[in-house]
C-alpha cells in the first residue's frame, strides 16, 4: 500500500499474522513479542509505550503471564531455557492490539493493525462455522434412528462438507 509521495508500507502476509494467534485462559490473543515483530520495533520499546499509557489497557485488554504460562508456551516454542527476557510475556486481546494502533501512531502500526483485526474476524468465522457444523450434525443424529444409517448419513455429510464434489472425467479422443 503507498502513503504519501513515494513511501512504501510493507505490511506482513495474512498467514503469518493468523500463527501467531494463540488461546490462553479462553481468550485469543497476541504475544508482545509477536507485535514487536510485526510493527518492527523491539519488544522492550511496545512494553514501554504500553506502561505509559497504561490507563489504555485494563486487564480485559492485556494481561500478563505466569511463569507456568510462559514456561508451557517456550516448551511450545522449542525455545532454550538460557538467555533470553527477563520479564514475563504480556498478552493483548483483540481490543488490546486495536488500541496498540493509537499509543504506536506509525503508519505500519496502522496497517498492521488492519491485518491483525482481519485475521481476529477470519478465526471468528470460522468457529461460528465450526459451531453450525456440529449443529447440523447434531440435527442429522437425531433426525436418523437407527445406528447403522446414522454412522453412514453422517460421514457422508462430513465428506460433503470436506470434499469437492466429484465430477465426472470426460473421454478424450474420437467415438466411432
Amino acid at each position: 500500500m503507498k502513503k504519501g509521495a513515494g513511501t512504501v508500507i510493507s505490511v506482513t502476509p495474512m498467514p503469518q499474522v493468523e500463527q501467531r494467534i494463540f488461546l490462553i485462559r479462553g481468550q485469543a490473543v497476541m504475544l508482545d513479542a509477536h507485535l514487536a515483530e510485526l510493527y518492527g520495533v523491539e519488544t522492550k520499546a511496545l512494553t514501554r509505550a504500553v506502561k505509559r499509557n497504561i490507563e489504555r489497557f485494563p486487564g480485559d485488554f492485556m494481561f500478563q503471564l505466569t511463569k507456568d504460562e510462559a514456561e508451557n508456551l517456550r516448551y511450545q516454542f522449542g525455545a532454550s531455557s538460557w538467555g533470553g527476557r527477563r520479564y514475563l510475556p504480556y498478552a493483548f486481546t483483540e481490543q488490546g492490539v486495536a488500541m496498540l494502533s493509537g499509543v504506536l501512531r506509525s503508519d505500519r502500526a496502522i496497517q498492521v493493525n488492519i491485518e491483525i483485526m482481519r485475521a481476529f474476524i477470519r478465526m471468528k468465522k470460522a468457529l461460528i462455522v465450526d459451531k453450525a457444523l456440529a449443529r447440523r450434525m447434531d440435527a442429522v443424529e437425531k433426525t436418523v434412528t437407527l445406528y447403522g444409517q446414522r454412522v453412514k448419513v453422517l460421514s457422508d455429510l462430513v465428506r460433503g462438507m470436506i470434499e469437492p464434489p466429484v465430477k465426472a472425467k470426460r473421454k478424450i479422443g474420437f467415438r466411432k
